[in-house]
C-alpha cells in the first residue's frame, strides 16, 4: 500500500500571533490488514488478537487548516510548531487542550496504542512511515466501534477516512432467502443456499408431539453473495435493543427503516426493517432461546402458522430487499387449512338429540368433529353457561351413530359435577349407554367399561382407578373444567397423561385462571411437546410474559395455541340472554372491627417484610399468602380469624349488611346465590339467616356426594330462596338458572373465580335479569385486589384471543399496596393498635 507522508514536528522559536491559529480537526483512518499487505499476525506475547488473524488498525491525525497538515500523536507539549509543507517551512499554533480532549474521547471509546514491534511482517514493514498506530482489543469490536462509535466521533467535529478492505464497515442486504424442508432432514442444496448452515436432524430431535410432521427452516440473508445464516444476528438484536420485545414498540418501528445486524467476524450488516419484523413476530421464542445451537430451526407440522405469517407479511411489504421460499408450498397449505380451524363447514344436530343446539352450538360441534378428522386436540373453551358439555354430548353421539365409537369415551370431572353429567347425558343424549364410576361398589362396573358409550369418573377416583382405566383403550378422553388439573406433576394430570385415547379434549371456561404454566398443563395433556418442556415454557414464555412484560412474546404465544382453542363470550353469541347488573357495595370498616383490621395487617407488613429480607418474594410466597389470607378474614368477619374469642359488640360490617339487605330481596321475590370462599364464612351466615328465620339451602365441599344432586334440584324447583355456596362445591358447572341475584362475599384476585361463580345464574337458560353484587371493604385489601383483576384478565385474555396485550407483572409493587394501611377521609380519625406476631393473641388491645 502507498505509504503516507508524515513529517516528524521540529520544535520552533518564532513567535505566532492569534492570527496564525489555523482550525484543528482530528482526522481517523481505519485499514484492516490482512497477509495481502505482507501481515503475519501479532507477536505471541502481543495483547491483541489470535496469531496469523486479519487485524485492523486506526491511524490518529491532527489535521490543522485545509491542506493536508499533519501532526503525529501522542501531541508534543509545544504550542508552536514548523511544519514541513512542500520543502517549504511553517510556522503553526497548536491547539494542545482541543487535541488533549480529542484523545482522550478516544480511548474512553477502547482505543489503544499499538507497540510498534507487536506485528510481525512478511518483509519490511508498509506501515512504518504512517505513524503510530491504535487499535481495539478485540477485532469484532470494530462491527460496533464503526456503527456506534463512528456517528459519535462525527459529532465531535472528526473526519472518518476508510482504507479499502476495511473489513466493518456495513453492506445492505442483497436477498432473504427462506429454505423449508419436510421430508429429508437434510436441510439445504448449496446452490440454492449458498453457505447456509446444513446439518441432518433427525425426528428424535424434535420435542413436539408424534402425531405430527416434521420440518426444517432456515433464514438466510445474501451478502456481496454470500448467504449467511440470519438466526443468531437476530437473537443478537433481541438481546441488545429491547424495542424487539416489545408490541407497541415494533409497530412502531417503520418498515423502511435500517437495521444494523452483526454478523460474524465483526461485519455490519444493514437490513429493512420490514423483513425482520415479519420474523420476529414469527419466531422470536425460537431465536431467543439461549440453549438453541446454530442451524436450522427443528419445528412440528403444527408451527406452520409461522411460516403463513411470515409470508404473509413478506407479501404485504411494497419494497426492499427481495426475498426467495422453497420448498413451501406444503406447510403453508397446512397453515391454512388450521387457520381455518375456527370456520370449518358445517355440520348438522345428530338424530336422536333430544334439545335443539343453537348456531354457535353447531358451530362448536363442526369444530370437535373436524378435530378428530384431522387427528388434532383442542380446548373447548367457550364461557361459562355456553353449554360446552351440550356440545361434547353431541359430538360424542355423532361418534356413536358414524359406527367410529368402537371404544368407549371417558369424561373426568370434579366430583361436584359428576351428578349433573349424569343428569345431562340422559337429558341430552338418551341413546348413550352412560357408565359412572363412583362410590365403593365402583369396582364392580370395571368389567362393562367396553360396554358403555360414556363413562364418566372423578379427578379424585382417576388416579386410584388407573389400574382398571389404563388398560382400556378410549376413543375420547375429555378433561372437564381442565383447569382443575393445575400441577402437571400431580397425581390426576398423570394419571391422565397415561390413558390411550384416539382424540382429546379439554372443557373449561378458564383455560388461564392463575398463570400461563396453567395453559401448559392443558396442552402437555392434548400435545406433549407443544409448547415444550415446563422448563423450556418457563424460561421462553412464562418468565417474558408475566415477568418482563414482553408484549411480542404474548401476542406470538396466542398466535401459537388459537387454532387449538375456541372460545365464545357471552356478549358475542347470546345477544338474547338478559342482561347483568354488576354493583360493588363499598362497605366501611368501622370501630374496633378497623382498628383489628390495622392490628393485623401491621403485623402482617413486618412478617412479610422479614421474610422477604431473608428468603426473596419467590420463597417467602407461604408468609405473603398467610398475611393475606389474615386480612381477608378481618374483612369478611372477625370470628373468622384465629384466636381468642371475638370480643362482645364488635363490628361486622357485611354481617350487617347481609341482615339488612336478605330480608328485603327475598321479600321482593329474588332467589339469592351467596358465595364465599370461607366455608366458615358461611357457617356465620347460616347462624345469622337462621336467627332471622329465612329459608336457605347449603352446598359447600361437607355436603355428601349423594345429596349434591337433591340440593341442587330442590333450589331450581324454588324451595328455598337463598342457597349459601361455597365457591369450590359450586363455582364450575352447575346450572343454577333459578336464581336472579349473586352475592360475591368475598372478592379474591382472580377474576376468573368470580365470574364462574356469577355464571351459575346467568346463563343459557337464564330468562330473568341477574343483579350480582360485591361486597368489598372500602380501602381495604379488598379494594385493591379489584385492580389486580382487572390486570389478570388483560393477560387472559391477551392470550386466549380478545384483547390487546399490556404489560403483566405482579411483584413488590403490588404486594405493598395490597399490604398498605386503610384508606380513610380527611376528617375521619382513626386509632391504630399496637401490632403483634399473627401468631399471637391478635385481640389483644382491641376491646
Amino acid at each position: 500500500m502507498a505509504a503516507l507522508s508524515f513529517v516528524v514536528p521540529v520544535v520552533s522559536r518564532m513567535p505566532a500571533s492569534s492570527s496564525d491559529v489555523p482550525v484543528f480537526q482530528p482526522r481517523l483512518t481505519l485499514h484492516t490488514l490482512t497477509r495481502g499487505d505482507g501481515l503475519l499476525g501479532m507477536r505471541a506475547h502481543g495483547l491483541f488478537g489470535p496469531r496469523g488473524a486479519p487485524l485492523t488498525v486506526a491511524q490518529i491525525d491532527w489535521v490543522y487548516g485545509s491542506g493536508a497538515q499533519r501532526w503525529s500523536t501522542p501531541a508534543p507539549r509545544y504550542p508552536d510548531q514548523e511544519l514541513d509543507v512542500g520543502y517549504t517551512p511553517a510556522h503553526i499554533r497548536r491547539d494542545p487542550v482541543a487535541e488533549t480532549a480529542a484523545l482522550e474521547l478516544i480511548r474512553d471509546m477502547g482505543m489503544l496504542p499499538l507497540r510498534e514491534d507487536a506485528l510481525q511482517w512478511r518483509a519490511t514493514n508498509p506501515m512504518h512511515d504512517a505513524g503510530p498506530l491504535w487499535t481495539l482489543v478485540q477485532e469484532e469490536s470494530f462491527g460496533d466501534f464503526w456503527a456506534d462509535d463512528g456517528p459519535r466521533l462525527q459529532r465531535h467535529g472528526w473526519q472518518l477516512v476508510v482504507r479499502p478492505g476495511f473489513a466493518h464497515e456495513a453492506v445492505p442486504v442483497q436477498a432473504w432467502r427462506f429454505v423449508i424442508d419436510t421430508a429429508s432432514g437434510e436441510v439445504l442444496a448449496k446452490e440454492v443456499a449458498g453457505a447456509l448452515p446444513t446439518r441432518a436432524i433427525t425426528a428424535d430431535a424434535f420435542d413436539r408431539s408424534d402425531t405430527t410432521g416434521h420440518w426444517l427452516l432456515s433464514i438466510g440473508i445474501e451478502v456481496d453473495g454470500e448467504v449467511m445464516d440470519v438466526a443468531p444476528m437476530v437473537a443478537d438484536l433481541l438481546r441488545r435493543d429491547p424495542r424487539w420485545g416489545d408490541a407497541a414498540a415494533l409497530e412502531r418501528i417503520d418498515e423502511h427503516a435500517v437495521i444494523s445486524l452483526r454478523a460474524p467476524r465483526g461485519r455490519r450488516i444493514d437490513a429493512m426493517a420490514g423483513p425482520l419484523k415479519a420474523v420476529v413476530l414469527a419466531m422470536l421464542d425460537l431465536l431467543a432461546d439461549p440453549r438453541r445451537k446454530n442451524g436450522p430451526l427443528p419445528m412440528s407440522a403444527l408451527d406452520a402458522h409461522r411460516l403463513d405469517a411470515i409470508h404473509s407479511a413478506l407479501l404485504a411489504l411494497d419494497s426492499g430487499a427481495p426475498w426467495h421460499m422453497q420448498g413451501e408450498g406444503e406447510v403453508l397449505q397446512l397453515a391454512r387449512r388450521l387457520r381455518q380451524a375456527g370456520a370449518v363447514g358445517e355440520v348438522g344436530a345428530p338424530p336422536g338429540l333430544a334439545i335443539a343446539l343453537r348456531p354457535y352450538q353447531l358451530q362448536g360441534l363442526a369444530w370437535l368433529q373436524y378435530l378428530r378428522q384431522q387427528g388434532l386436540c383442542g380446548i373447548l373453551a367457550d364461557d361459562m353457561g355456553l353449554g360446552k358439555t351440550a356440545q361434547v354430548l353431541a359430538h360424542i353421539l355423532v361418534e356413536q351413530q358414524a359406527g367410529r365409537l368402537d371404544r368407549p369415551a371417558l369424561v373426568v370431572v370434579p366430583t361436584s359435577l359428576l351428578f349433573n353429567w349424569q343428569q345431562e347425558a340422559q337429558r341430552i343424549a338418551p341413546q348413550l349407554r352412560v357408565l359412572v364410576l363412583h362410590g365403593d361398589a365402583r369396582g364392580e362396573r370395571f368389567a362393562q367399561l367396553d360396554r358403555a358409550d360414556l363413562v364418566l369418573t372423578t379427578y379424585a377416583l382417576l388416579w386410584r382407578d388407573l389400574h382398571a382405566l389404563a388398560p382400556q383403550a378410549w376413543h375420547l378422553l375429555v378433561l372437564d373444567e381442565a383447569q382443575t388439573v393445575k400441577n402437571a406433576a400431580g397425581r390426576s394430570a398423570t394419571a391422565a397423561r397415561k390413558l390411550q385415547a384416539r382424540h382429546r379434549i379439554c372443557m373449561t371456561g378458564t383455560p388461564l385462571e392463575n398463570h400461563l404454566g396453567e395453559l401448559w398443563t392443558q396442552f402437555h395433556f392434548l400435545m406433549p411437546g407443544f409448547l415444550g418442556d415446563a422448563r423450556s415454557f418457563s424460561r421462553l414464555w412464562r418468565k417474558p410474559i408475566e415477568e418482563q412484560g414482553q408484549t411480542v412474546r404474548a401476542r406470538l404465544l396466542a398466535q401459537r395455541v388459537r387454532p387449538f382453542i375456541l372460545r365464545r363470550r357471552k356478549q358475542d353469541v347470546l345477544q338474547e340472554l338478559p342482561p347483568r347488573i354488576e354493583i360493588v357495595e363499598r362497605l366501611q370498616l368501622q370501630g374496633r372491627q378497623r382498628a383489628l383490621y390495622e392490628s393485623v395487617r401491621i403485623a402482617a407488613d413486618k412478617q412479610v417484610r422479614r421474610a422477604l429480607l431473608r428468603r426473596g418474594l419467590g420463597a417467602s410466597q407461604v408468609t405473603v399468602m398467610d398475611a393475606l389470607l389474615k386480612l381477608r378474614q378481618v374483612c369478611c368477619d372477625p370470628t373468622l380469624l384465629k384466636g381468642s374469642d371475638t370480643p362482645r359488640g364488635i363490628e361486622r360490617a357485611k354481617l350487617e349488611w347481609l341482615r339488612d339487605m336478605l330480608p328485603g330481596l327475598i321479600a321482593e321475590g329474588r332467589r339469592i346465590l351467596l358465595f364465599s370462599q370461607f366455608t366458615e364464612m358461611l357457617a356465620v351466615v347460616e347462624q345469622e339467616v337462621n336467627a332471622l328465620g329465612l329459608p336457605y339451602l347449603m352446598l359447600t365441599g361437607q355436603t355428601d356426594p349423594a345429596q349434591r344432586g337433591a340440593v341442587i334440584a330442590r333450589f331450581q324447583q324454588c324451595q328455598a330462596p337463598l342457597l349459601l355456596v361455597s365457591l369450590k362445591a359450586g363455582g364450575v358447572g352447575l346450572n343454577l338458572t333459578a336464581a336472579d341475584t349473586v352475592i360475591l362475599a368475598d372478592p379474591w384476585w382472580n377474576p376468573a373465580v368470580e365470574q364462574q361463580a356469577i355464571a351459575r345464574a346467568h346463563r343459557l337458560g337464564q330468562t330473568r335479569q341477574v343483579f350480582v353484587y360485591k361486597l368489598v371493604i372500602e380501602g381495604s385489601i379488598e379494594e385493591r385486589l379489584l385492580e389486580l383483576q382487572a390486570r389478570k384478565s388483560t393477560l387472559a385474555e391477551g392470550i386466549l384471543g380478545h384483547d390487546d396485550l399490556a404489560s403483566i407483572k405482579f411483584g413488590q409493587e403490588e404486594l405493598d399496596a395490597l399490604l398498605a394501611p386503610l384508606a380513610h377521609g380527611v376528617h375521619e380519625k382513626v386509632v391504630v393498635m399496637p401490632a403483634r406476631s399473627l401468631t399471637g393473641d391478635v385481640w389483644d388491645g382491641v376491646s
